[in-house]
């Protein structure tokens, strides 16, 4: 409920995204599932990139069509730091990285999704490039870690649908509020 997204590490329940297990539902997992599935494309950072890289092939048998699909997507990764990349069907993002990114949407096609990924979110909404904000909110405080939208510009959004989980998880889903000239 503190914004945070990242793993604060900590204690054993804490590790690896631990915390958030304990919520998981049906309900919230169709709907994750369903997510990935209107998407043909992933964008992510370099933290996010490495961690799904090595998580995804591992988990491909386990997770049925979901790490199918996770796995053989296209993925596209910003990073001024990695000089290879090893999961199947990953490419950098070169050039000017706003431009990249509006090249990439325009692309027919499905949604773009981002997961994790938190300075890329905020230069993503920082640059208007975000066409709906899915915010999966878990009713637990963790008091330290990263918040995903400190330092982000001044925005405005307006809510476009809210759901409901068992367990007291929500999603916020925004759209951006375009500013009339």
């Amino acid at each position: 409920m503190d914004g945070v997204f990242e793993d604060p590490g900590g204690s054993e329940d804490f590790k690896y995204g631990g915390w958030s297990m304990k919520f998981n539902s049906d309900e919230n997992m169709k709907y994750k599932f369903d997510e990935l599935m209107r998407a043909d494309a992933l964008l992510l950072g370099r933290v996010t990139y490495q961690g799904f890289a090595q998580a995804w092939p591992k988990m491909e048998e386990s997770t049925g069509e979901f790490g199918k699909k996770m796995n053989e997507m296209p993925k596209y990764v910003v990073s001024d730091t990695l000089s290879k990349l090893y999961w199947q069907n990953s490419q950098f993002i070169k050039g000017a990285l706003v431009d990249e990114i509006k090249r990439l949407k325009k692309m027919p096609g499905k949604d773009i999704l981002v997961a994790g990924s938190g300075q890329l979110v905020r230069f993503l909404l920082d640059n208007n490039l975000v066409d709906k904000l899915c915010l999966m909110v878990y009713p637990i405080v963790l008091g330290s870690g990263e918040s995903l939208l400190t330092g982000a510009e001044l925005k405005s959004f307006e809510l476009s649908n809210l759901k409901k989980f068992p367990g007291g998880t929500v999603v916020l889903e925004y759209t951006p509020v375009k500013k009339s000239r």
